[in-house]
């Protein structure tokens, strides 16, 4: 039952804030499932990488902390995809890893996820994107994973082969890359970067018990 129905007059006033924080966290959930975040920078291009509007909203670059039971769900939700994934990967060149991240993070491996902005798909790619990379279906699994890697390929290559500038592309577009000279200074972007990254690590570890130095997880 929402806390709009409860009355405040007369209420002590321990129990007043208390209904008052409720109500706040309410708006806070509101707002994510609606996709609108206060404060939200509207001006920052809007990439292939739609992000969430809790990102968005919390303005963060700070890492996430990538835990064994992230690293587990995420696992669990990318197995069907895990043979696509890896096919992909090895025929445009990119590191297996960094694809199974940008879905997650996408998408969260949801092969029906649709944005506000168009994007589609488990690598949510825009309409324009999708036709350009030959996807007529994004919603259909393999077409999408095709479409998302043989994208980032084409990225990676334009931006000399760093990973960091290509996801950046994939979510604020190139030219804003271009602009800045690297990743661009929206917090959309930078928190999709990093949680990306974040993941893929995550992945990359469970999957060879290494990290990217090569020492043992």
């Amino acid at each position: 039952m929402s806390t709009a129905a409860i009355g405040t007059e007369a209420m002590p006033a321990g129990e007043l804030e208390a209904v008052q924080r409720i109500r706040q966290l309410e708006a806070l959930i509101t707002e994510a499932q609606t996709g609108s975040a206060p404060g939200a920078q509207t001006s920052e291009p809007q990439g292939e990488g739609f992000s969430s509007a809790l990102a968005q909203a919390s303005g963060s670059t700070t890492p996430v902390a990538y835990t064994s039971s992230t690293s587990a769900a995420s696992e669990g939700q990318s197995a069907p995809y895990e043979a696509l994934i890896e096919q992909a990967a090895q025929r445009y060149g990119i590191d297996p890893a960094v694809l199974h991240g940008l879905i997650q993070q996408e998408s969260g491996f949801d092969p029906n996820s649709e944005s506000s902005a168009g994007a589609a798909g488990l690598t949510q790619l825009m309409p324009g994107t999708a036709s350009s990379m030959g996807v007529s279906n994004p919603l259909n699994p393999a077409e999408s994973i095709e479409g998302g890697a043989r994208y980032l390929s084409g990225l990676l290559a334009q931006f000399g082969g760093n990973t960091t500038d290509a996801l950046a592309a994939y979510n604020a577009g190139p030219g804003a890359v271009q602009q800045y000279g690297g990743v661009p200074p929206y917090a959309e972007t930078q928190s999709y970067v990093t949680k990306v990254l974040g993941y893929a690590e995550a992945w990359r570890q469970s999957h060879t018990g290494t990290s990217t130095t090569g020492t043992p997880a």
